[in-house]
C-alpha cells in the first residue's frame, strides 16, 4: 500500500512500490522513480459512477499515478491533512479530495439542502474502505469531535470534511456577516449529530452557504 507522509504542510509525498494512488489532476509537483499517469474522471467508480456524473454534472478530473519510486502533490499552496481509513467513509467536498489510496472506493452522496445553498449540486464526494487519504484546506484544518452529547453546528463555507457516523441537518443561524451588516437573507449552519469527526477550515469558500 502507498505510504503518505507530509513535506511541511502544504507537499504531500507519497512512496509508492509498484501499487497506484489516485490524485486532483494537475496535483503533482514532482516525482523520483518510475511513473506512469493516467487521466480519469471522478464522480465514481465503475458504472454506478458514470450514472453518478450524468445526473449530478460532476466532472472532477483526476489522475491515477502508479509506478516505484516518490511522487509529490500540492493544490495552490493549501494546506494537507492526512486522514486514515479503517473500512469506514471519509466525505468530502470534491475540491477538498487531494489524493487516495488507489483501493479506496470512491463515489458521491446526496447531500440535501446543504450542496444546494453551497451552489455545488446536491452531491458529496465518499471515500470508502481501508487505506489514507489526503485533503485540502485554506488554512490549518481544525478537527472537532461530535459526540451524542455534544452536537456541532458549521458554517456551510467553512465545512470541508467529515467521518463517522454522523447526521446533518441544516438549521436557521447567524454568523459574523449577519452581526456585520453584509448578510443578504437569512443565515443557515449545518448541525452534526452523532458520533464523528469533522473538518472546518478557516476560511469560508465563496458560496451561497452563509445567506439563503
Amino acid at each position: 500500500m502507498a505510504q503518505f507522509r507530509l513535506q511541511g504542510s502544504r507537499v504531500l509525498a507519497v512512496d509508492l512500490a509498484g501499487d497506484a494512488v489516485k490524485a486532483k489532476n494537475g496535483s503533482m509537483v514532482a516525482y523520483e522513480g518510475e511513473m506512469t499517469f493516467k487521466k480519469r474522471t471522478g464522480g465514481g467508480d465503475g458504472l454506478r459512477g458514470v450514472v453518478t456524473r450524468r445526473l449530478t454534472g460532476e466532472q472532477m478530473e483526476v489522475m491515477e499515478v502508479r509506478g516505484s519510486g516518490t511522487c509529490y502533490f500540492a493544490d495552490r499552496a493549501s494546506e494537507i491533512n492526512l486522514v486514515s481509513l479503517h473500512g469506514g467513509t471519509l466525505y468530502v467536498e470534491a475540491g477538498n479530495l487531494l489524493c487516495t489510496d488507489a483501493a479506496l472506493r470512491t463515489g458521491t452522496t446526496f447531500t440535501g439542502l446543504r450542496g444546494a445553498s453551497q451552489g455545488n449540486g446536491f452531491f458529496t464526494t465518499t471515500v470508502e474502505g481501508t487505506g489514507q487519504a489526503a485533503i485540502l484546506s485554506e488554512g490549518t484544518a481544525v478537527v472537532l469531535r461530535v459526540t451524542a452529547e455534544t452536537p456541532l453546528q458549521v458554517d456551510p463555507g467553512a465545512y470541508i470534511a467529515h467521518t463517522g457516523r454522523l447526521r446533518q441537518h441544516f438549521q436557521s443561524g447567524v454568523n459574523f456577516r449577519t452581526f456585520v451588516g453584509e448578510g443578504s437573507g437569512e443565515a443557515f449552519q449545518i448541525r452534526f449529530e452523532g458520533e464523528g469527526l469533522v473538518y472546518v477550515q478557516p476560511s469560508e469558500r465563496e458560496t451561497f452557504g452563509g445567506d439563503l
